[in-house]
């Protein structure tokens, strides 16, 4: 089990930043798609809209009642969702599981700043938290992707 100190140093400065200033807190009025993500464990909550164009987030929004790690994740992802495609969304998901799971890099930009949370990796405890909104952005990536072909 980690350190006391360990845990001080998981939640730095730049972590504390980013879960203060989360961007696209409104939720949007006409979403294409809307998702709420839960985490059994701890109870941190994401919920996720979207407006998509031709397969790119042109509008998002989001309700974050996480912890300051699952607040970081949130930060960074809305920062990055908008223009991002489906694709970039999926990686981004896959990349951060193995990050935190595999010892795996970083995700690729648009979402590199995901790397904050590297130290989070010894707290396994805290993963789902943190996957909780590019999980519930790539599943309305994917419920705005099967409206649209419907």
């Amino acid at each position: 089990m980690p350190a006391d100190n360990d845990l001080i140093k998981l939640y730095s400065a730049r972590i504390l930043a980013l879960a203060a200033d989360i961007p696209h807190l409104d939720r949007l009025d006409s979403p294409d798609a809307s998702v709420k993500r839960r985490s059994p464990l701890c109870g941190s909550t994401v919920t996720v809209d979207v407006n998509v164009t031709d397969g790119v987030i042109t509008g998002f929004g989001q309700d974050v009642k996480a912890c300051a790690l699952g607040q970081a994740s949130a930060a960074v992802v809305a920062g990055a969702a908008i223009g991002a495609t489906r694709e970039q969304i999926t990686t981004a998901r896959d990349q951060l599981k193995a990050m935190l799971k595999n010892d795996g890099p970083a995700p690729d930009a648009p979402f590199d700043g995901l790397e904050v949370l590297i130290p989070a990796r010894e707290f396994k405890n805290r993963h789902a938290s943190i996957l909780l909104a590019i999980e519930a952005t790539a599943e309305a990536m994917e419920q705005a992707a099967q409206a649209n072909c419907a």
